[in-house]
């Protein structure tokens, strides 16, 4: 398959001169140490990145075990409208239909991989009586885990007025890499949802350079976002790290997030090297 060129995000020139990405902002996080943080941090749109505070909220509700199945959620007749709603203003849906039954499991992999904004809706009305309510709650949490930047509106970041620094979603981001099933669920490239069938995880830099999962975000107000963690090899040993890139900008928004989480991990732990788990050439 022949690419057109100036369609090609992957060639594009994400970083400056300092480093950092030439457009939005972005922190990172090596091995646990102190974050290093770009300039010019302040709350902006941020799209998808949202549905992580949702995802890791449910789980606080209700854990998961390895494979377990969890709560069930029961898709009403209102989450049917709303799910008709969205596809029609061209939001991210996968198909529910009244009276069926979602396992925790099924919701959130709907929610972290093809980012379903009506099954964020779902949960968050179900586990909370009200979205509002659940906001309420995503907004606490994120307080508590010290995002001061931080404000949601709604539990997709359908919304602009979901807003947050990359420094804020980096301290998420350091929560959720220790929830094993969380980063089970997003280390994910494709999953059979027997409601929908087979859905992808829109973060396509699985298995590539050490990458390991996080979740993606797009949208015009938001431009490409990326919460990443990528684990690799160096001579000193394994290295772990965790970043966020918010406000990317090229064709394909998603792909100017990822393209630009990958050239500024290669700046911090230069890809000369193999990546953890990668087999000796």
């Amino acid at each position: 398959m022949v690419l057109d060129s100036l369609h090609d995000d992957r060639d594009s020139t994400y970083l400056s001169t300092d480093g950092w990405p030439q457009d939005g902002q972005g922190p990172y996080l090596l091995d646990g140490g102190r974050p290093a943080v770009s300039p010019n941090q302040q709350p902006v749109p941020i799209a998808s990145l949202a549905k992580v505070m949702t995802a890791y909220l449910v789980l606080g509700h209700h854990p998961l075990g390895a494979g377990g199945s969890g709560h069930r959620f029961v898709v009403d007749p209102r989450d049917a409208a709303d799910t008709e709603a969205m596809r029609r203003e061209g939001q991210s849906v996968v198909g529910v239909r009244t009276g069926q039954q979602l396992t925790e499991w099924e919701a959130l992999m709907a929610i972290l991989l093809p980012s379903a904004n009506n099954v964020a809706v779902l949960v968050a009305r179900q586990l909370d009586g009200s979205v509002a309510s659940f906001v309420a709650e995503m907004n606490r949490t994120a307080r508590d885990l010290g995002m001061a930047h931080t404000t949601y509106t709604d539990p997709s970041g359908y919304d602009a007025g979901t807003v947050s620094t990359a420094l804020d979603q980096l301290r998420l981001a350091q929560g959720v890499a220790k929830d094993k099933t969380m980063a089970a669920m997003m280390a994910t490239r494709s999953y059979a949802l027997p409601f929908a069938g087979v859905v992808t995880n829109t973060d396509t830099l699985l298995g590539q350079d050490g990458f390991v999962g996080m979740k993606t975000g797009s949208d015009d107000a938001a431009g490409g976002c990326f919460m990443f963690r990528s684990e690799r090899l160096t001579p000193s040993g394994n290295v772990t790290l965790i970043g966020v890139v918010l406000g990317q900008q090229g064709h394909d928004l998603i792909a100017a997030g990822l393209h630009a989480a990958r050239q500024l991990a290669d700046r911090v732990v230069p890809n000369e090297v193999r990546p953890v788990g990668a087999a000796a050439g």
